[in-house]
């Protein structure tokens, strides 16, 4: 979650910015706090929107 956390904070976005890649407000939430896994289709769209590496998020 940290490299969602860093390159939210480089591209100056907030929770409510990501909110529609992870299925909603209150999922970013969970995500973000280490509460939730990903899914691989949210893996999909944070790797396209984000642009992260896939493997930073499978180990996150």
């Amino acid at each position: 979650m940290e490299a969602i956390k860093f390159r939210m904070e480089q591209m100056g976005l907030s929770n409510k910015d990501i909110a529609k890649t992870l299925d909603g407000a209150n999922r970013a939430s969970e995500i973000l706090n280490r509460k939730r896994s990903l899914t691989i289709r949210m893996i999909k769209n944070l790797h396209n929107y984000l642009d992260i590496p896939y493997e930073s998020l499978i180990s996150s």
